[in-house]
């Protein structure tokens, strides 16, 4: 075991501090690209967790994020099964309207602008997510049935079971489902033909995005090829990875959230810098007869300088492996609130990165300390 690892462990507390600063400057951090990352996965989780294998939008369109008019010319949908590899397509629609509870005596009455997504409730369908439980998928299959996401019964004012007017309509709550919050705006699902009843079906020459599932999954890529080389310029097509991977990056490229992490980051940074710099700077003053006994026994000012600065390396991990722990800590706590978080690898390597060199730029500027290590001070 070497020196600088050997004082690290018998003299953590004074290194704690340290190890608590890089942890939290880590955690502000992820924190807030698992919050924004998780705003894509609820708003995008019924893509991401159907079972189609490619997706189909139109041809300008870069993600669903904050990309304008998804929708696609009708005749596309035939088209699509022409490639023998197709097995099922179905678009995925989507629309709004007003949402007004029915409150009892003592509650109060909401009325607000939700959006409607739906989805096909027979078994198998593409559009369906994998994880919506055999209750739901029966519930949906009664007219007028909606099922909202667990963290939007307060926001709307209903519980299972309660009647609602949607565009004038009464629908009835159904069901509940976990991890499809939409933080911007309430969503409730409804099955296909409730989605047509409630006349939103506007526009019966156009359709939403269309889901697509294959014979043999294992050939997405070489099928969404084959499909944007005939697409003539009016799709295109995406393999789910692929589009959900440009969900995320279209929502880290907002000015307003790019900010909001460039100030994180930069915060995260002086906060680090200034709290642990400071730390092995008293860390090293108090043991400075210990240097200074060393510089009598023979060892060179470059050796302790490379103990000083692999002690900060190894505070720069126990301060990695702290952040870890405080992530999944706000990540049990977030899902536990219903909020869906993610961590995209390339933001955890920078994090990483961050934190290392937080670490070894205050090892480098604690350098300075061992000048007092005089070994004529041992004789006063």
């Amino acid at each position: 075991m070497s020196l600088a690892l050997a004082t690290l462990i018998y003299e953590w507390r004074r290194y704690l501090a340290a190890v608590i600063a890089l942890a939290f400057s880590g955690l502000l951090i992820l924190a807030q690209v698992g919050m924004f990352t998780g705003i894509v996965k609820g708003a995008t989780a019924t893509v991401d967790r159907s079972r189609a294998d490619i997706l189909i939008l139109p041809a300008k369109l870069e993600s669903l994020i904050n990309s304008g008019a998804t929708g696609l010319p009708a005749r596309i949908q035939p088209q699509i099964y022409m490639n023998p590899e197709v097995a099922e397509v179905a678009s995925w629609d989507g629309n709004g309207g007003r949402w007004t509870n029915v409150p009892k005596k003592g509650e109060k009455q909401v009325s607000e602008y939700i959006s409607v997504m739906m989805v096909d409730p027979r078994k198998g369908a593409v559009t369906l997510p994998v994880d919506y439980p055999e209750t739901v998928r029966v519930a949906l299959l009664e007219p007028y049935a909606v099922v909202l996401d667990r963290t939007a019964l307060k926001r709307l004012g209903v519980k299972v079971g309660d009647p609602a007017t949607l565009r004038g309509h009464t629908v009835w709550v159904r069901g509940v489902v976990d991890g499809y919050p939409d933080i911007n705006q309430a969503t409730v699902v409804v099955s296909r033909d409730t989605f047509r009843m409630l006349g939103m079906m506007e526009k019966p020459d156009k359709t939403g995005p269309l889901m697509v599932r294959l014979k043999d999954p294992s050939k997405a890529i070489e099928v969404r090829d084959q499909l944007n080389a005939v697409s003539g310029g009016l799709y295109r097509a995406w393999t789910r990875a692929e589009l959900s991977k440009a969900n995320e990056g279209a929502l880290m490229k907002e000015q307003i959230i790019g900010v909001f992490l460039g100030f994180s980051v930069f915060l995260g940074f002086l906060i680090g810098v200034g709290i642990t710099s400071q730390t092995l700077r008293g860390a090293i003053l108090a043991n400075i007869k210990e240097f200074a006994s060393l510089r009598a026994l023979g060892v060179s000012m470059g050796s302790l300088r490379l103990i000083v600065l692999e002690l900060s390396f190894w505070v720069g991990l126990v301060g990695l492996a702290a952040t870890g722990v405080l992530t999944y800590g706000v990540y049990l706590l977030a899902t536990h609130g219903g909020m869906p978080m993610g961590f995209p690898l390339n933001w955890v390597i920078l994090v990483a990165v961050l934190l290392m060199a937080i670490s070894l730029a205050s090892g480098l500027m604690a350098l300075g300390v061992l000048k007092k290590s005089q070994p004529a001070d041992l004789l006063r």
